[in-house]
């Protein structure tokens, strides 16, 4: 929710509006002087993901059920228990969402690593970069680059490419 598929989405459909007022004067649309501002788009997408979040967060307190923030792990106690922060908790049923980070290699693995970011920094840009160089072949790649691309960012995709194919 907060940095994968709704806020991409948001901006997947931002460059969607992009590509159909590239395309109105096709359809006869006269459109001049029309800017594109990513601050706007930003400051809304993450007002969105922020309600989202605090309407997420009241229907799992309408439901009753408990939010533990903190690193868990489950116990060898004989009922279902987990133990967060040095806390033991013990209920019928026990969800541990772990989330996940991404792995940044160090500039030592990869000379100028700290230079660039993942794809969760895409969502903290502040501007449109004028410039940008997508690294990898997954469809979180290919998406970024297409929305930076469209947007009126200079784009370029880096696919490594081990062996012939």
């Amino acid at each position: 929710v907060n940095v994968g598929c709704v806020p991409k989405k948001v901006m997947w459909n931002t460059a969607v509006h992009a590509e159909f007022i590239h395309d109105h004067a096709d359809y006869g649309f006269e459109t001049p002087g029309v800017k594109f501002n990513w601050r706007t788009i930003k400051e809304k997408r993450d007002a969105y993901v922020r309600r989202l979040n605090d309407i997420y967060e009241n229907n799992v307190k309408k439901a009753r059920i408990d939010i533990i923030r903190g690193y868990g792990k489950f116990t060898a106690d004989p009922e279902p228990t987990i133990e967060v922060d040095g806390k033991k908790y013990t209920a019928p049923h026990i969800i541990i969402a772990t989330g996940g980070r991404p792995a940044v290699p160090s500039d030592s693995e990869i000379p100028g690593a700290s230079l660039g970011m993942t794809s969760d920094g895409f969502f903290d840009l502040e501007e449109l970069p004028r410039r940008s160089v997508i690294v990898g072949a997954g469809y979180i790649a290919v998406e970024i680059v297409g929305i930076l691309s469209t947007l009126g960012s200079k784009s370029s995709l880096l696919i490594r490419h081990d062996k012939v194919v």
